[in-house]
């Protein structure tokens, strides 16, 4: 299938998921410190930041984690990168092919590509 990744690619991706799983959550473990922390505004308020923070996150951490196949790797692995979750080495573990597509894809999804 064209939208398929190599077997190797499939391996690393399936072996850097968790480590970016594991980013993920401290980023957003991070802001939710901050925004319990912050005394600008009252506990009612706040309260209801965190809960559209955590709300918020729960549909970025679907989007980019939720039913990892191979079939949607390369999906995966963009939305994993745009957000930041892979250092340029892991990325660089890739193959040249799979780089390509992703940067591909990126190009696609630029604001400015038009």
């Amino acid at each position: 299938m064209a939208s398929e990744i190599k077997e190797s690619d499939w391996k690393l991706f399936r072996q850097l998921l968790p480590v970016a799983l594991e980013r993920f959550c401290e980023r957003v473990l991070a802001e939710v410190q901050a925004a319990v922390r912050d005394r600008s505004e009252g506990s009612h308020d706040r309260y209801l930041k965190l809960f559209d923070l955590v709300r918020e996150r729960d549909k970025t951490i679907g989007r980019l984690f939720n039913d990892p196949r191979r079939s949607n790797a390369l999906i995966l692995l963009v939305n994993i990168k745009q957000q930041g979750l892979l250092t340029a080495e892991e990325f660089a573990r890739f193959s040249p092919e799979t780089r390509e597509r992703v940067e591909n894809i990126e190009d696609v999804r630029a604001p400015n590509s038009q």
